[in-house]
């Protein structure tokens, strides 16, 4: 039996291809022959580059084109990028493309981080990336806003996050689904909540502290745990005057913990938004005695 295989169209014009190491002043050159170009995204750019600086660049098929007589037509923010890092990288670059191929550049889905993660059998994708990314911001950036293009961060070093500790962040995101049934906090702030407490105290009970957010049964006035659960729900509420972002929902948890680990200082617990200029709160640490 004879199986037919369908031979590659050949391109009605033809481009080449290769591989350069772009340096800055190679990118600077490039940029300057730019001609249509879409607006600059600076938030993108910073995002480029910190991953660059990061060592997490990776050679593929998106790179620098040119057209027929020379003129930039995709890559742009790579090449900034490639200025602000102030390092060289290897990149492809296209030349001879036809003008006309402009408007498509680009145009397909961006790869989300949860995108990123479906190769790793993981479930609750859209939370589990979500949780990684919010503890990353708490260990990078805790005292700068959660939103905005300073905040973004890229699907590699999720992955690799995740890589590096994928039993506790699928226990964060499991208990994070329980936990926000019974509390103020949203799910993600739940898992960011509790793989951030968990991580830096393993040797407390961490057992009994989600039963009594669970149960709320038998818990004295004066427990941290039924002060958590007593934080009213409508501040997560479109349109309230008291709605809480990520970092209050976070810092609220923590203060919540604290106060329920040193319980001398439960009588100081004031679970409220943080205040302009406030720092993120540190999760107390309980270590196993050697």
């Amino acid at each position: 039996m004879t199986i037919a295989t369908a031979e590659p169209e050949q391109p009605e014009e033809n481009f080449v291809s290769r591989t350069v190491k772009v340096t800055p002043k190679i990118a600077e050159t490039y940029l300057s022959r730019a001609s249509v170009n879409r607006r600059l995204d600076m938030g993108q750019v910073r995002a480029l580059s910190q991953a660059i600086l990061r060592g997490e660049w990776k050679l593929t098929h998106q790179g620098i084109a040119f057209d027929k007589d020379g003129a930039l037509l995709d890559g742009q923010h790579r090449l900034r990028a490639i200025i602000e890092a102030d390092t060289s990288v290897q990149m492809l670059v296209f030349d001879g493309l036809s003008r006309d191929v402009f408007p498509v550049l680009d145009t397909g889905k961006r790869r989300s981080a949860a995108d990123t993660l479906s190769s790793t059998g993981a479930k609750y994708l859209h939370l589990l990336s979500s949780t990684i990314r919010h503890v990353i911001l708490f260990n990078t950036m805790p005292n700068a806003p959660w939103s905005g293009a300073r905040a973004r961060v890229s699907n590699d070093r999720i992955l690799a996050a995740y890589n590096g500790d994928k039993y506790k962040y699928g226990e964060a995101v499991t208990i994070g689904r329980e936990l926000s049934k019974h509390l103020f906090a949203s799910q993600t702030a739940a898992a960011v909540g509790f793989f951030l407490t968990t991580e830096a105290a393993p040797a407390a009970d961490i057992d009994d502290w989600i039963s009594g957010l669970k149960s709320g049964a038998s818990l004295d006035p004066g427990d941290a745990r039924l002060a958590l659960r007593e934080v009213p729900r409508d501040t997560q509420k479109r349109g309230s005057r008291r709605r809480m972002d990520m970092r209050d929902q976070v810092a609220i948890y923590i203060n919540a913990w604290n106060a329920w680990v040193v319980p001398e200082k439960a009588g100081e617990l004031r679970l409220r938004r943080l205040r302009k200029g406030e720092k993120m709160p540190k999760p107390v640490e309980v270590t196993f005695e050697r």
